[in-house]
């Protein structure tokens, strides 16, 4: 059962036993250095952008809905009750930090003072 997930940028190969600064997505005074005991890779390519990228055969139906209820079983009861659930808390790592807030301050419009 994780303590907490953390959305990693997909092309940052972190490590088991790696010490990772976690950041709240929005929140830039809330932060924590995580050290994994797992990392599993979450992206697979499928529908490659480019010919150079290898492409993986998607798994049969049964199988992904199999990966799903493993994934669901693993959740903590209260953050799955129906009935005032726990929230569930996302961290991300640092550089991902880092590139949101840069795309949102890049797409954000800006106001002018007369």
């Amino acid at each position: 059962m994780p303590y907490v997930q953390v959305p990693l940028l997909w092309y940052i190969r972190y490590k088991v036993a790696e010490r990772i600064l976690c950041r709240h997505p929005f929140n830039e005074s809330k932060r924590a250095y995580v050290v994994p005991q797992r990392v599993e890779e979450l992206m697979k390519c499928y529908w490659p952008g480019s010919a150079d990228k290898a492409r993986e055969e998607l798994p049969p139906f049964k199988e992904i809905r199999a990966c799903c209820i493993k994934q669901l079983e693993q959740m903590r009861p209260d953050h799955m009750r129906r009935l005032n659930p726990t929230p569930y808390k996302v961290s991300v790592s640092a550089k991902l930090y880092d590139f949101i807030h840069f795309l949102w301050l890049n797409e954000a419009p800006v106001g002018e003072l007369e």
